[in-house]
């Protein structure tokens, strides 16, 4: 009787030990498919986050609201491109983007540009040339487009639009502009930015302040497509219903 029930004894351990090594086994096959599953989605996502040149969808969209770093150009109405096949030259065009925003091109329909980007555009040629060049080589190069720029208005002396050539900041862009007038409010300057179809920021800037203690910090610099915009003083709107003989004593007033 003792070795029958040593011997049941043994058999029930030796079973308990097959079933842990199932669960075992199990346990550890589902960690292994888990891992392979979650390093497969965090692929998935790193491929659908980004590629090798920062493009997989042509979706126009502000960088201010994205987040986007060194932005792309985008193309607009009038740009000129030109276009060149590596191993079909008569393909070869320079194309101006049109009005409503397509371009004319040879042996193919017009295609719809505005607001695609260069990569976008030569992807979407070797596509649409797919049918009559095999496997065809595009090279695209900007030939003329609208040139960064900011608008300066208001209580300046010369007021209008000028091209961006380099970083500058809103003082500088005034200086560029001939400086205030006489009845500029210098303490109240507004700088406005687009940073979407239907979003606009303001900025408000003491530029006197800034200038009388020499401390430029917070003097913001220009992107393309700003308007600096400098308001009228007090004195200056009130200045036309005053008596010609009392201006002396207003003049001495200070500005603001």
């Amino acid at each position: 009787m003792k070795k029958m029930k040593c011997g049941m004894t043994f058999g029930v351990f030796a079973l308990a030990c097959c079933l842990g090594q199932q669960v075992l086994v199990v346990a550890v096959a589902q960690d292994s498919q888990t891992g392979v599953s979650v390093g497969s989605v965090a692929a998935a996502d790193s491929t659908r986050s980004g590629s090798a040149d920062g493009v997989l969808k042509d979706v126009p969209s502000s960088p201010a609201v994205t987040g986007e770093r060194r932005p792309l150009y985008r193309l607009r109405k009038s740009d000129v491109v030109a276009i060149s096949f590596t191993f079909a030259p008569e393909f070869d065009q320079n194309v101006s983007v049109q009005p409503d925003g397509f371009i004319t091109l040879k042996g193919v329909e017009q295609i719809y540009v505005e607001g695609t980007t260069v990569p976008a555009l030569r992807e979407t040629l070797r596509e649409a040339y797919s049918s009559t060049l095999h496997d065809p080589e595009v090279t695209i190069a900007l030939k003329d487009f609208d040139k960064p720029y900011f608008i300066a208005t208001g209580q300046i002396v010369r007021p209008g639009k000028y091209e961006l050539r380099a970083d500058i900041t809103v003082t500088e862009a005034v200086a560029i502009a001939g400086g205030f007038n006489e009845a500029a409010r210098h303490s109240q300057v507004v700088l406005f930015r687009r940073v979407s179809d239907g979003m606009v920021e303001s900025h408000l800037l003491d530029v006197k302040s800034m200038l009388k203690s020499r401390d430029l910090k917070e003097d913001m610099h220009l992107k393309s497509g700003d308007l600096v915009f400098v308001p009228q003083n007090a004195i200056s709107k009130i200045r036309r219903y005053l008596p010609t003989s009392s201006m002396g004593t207003y003049m001495s007033l200070p500005q603001f």
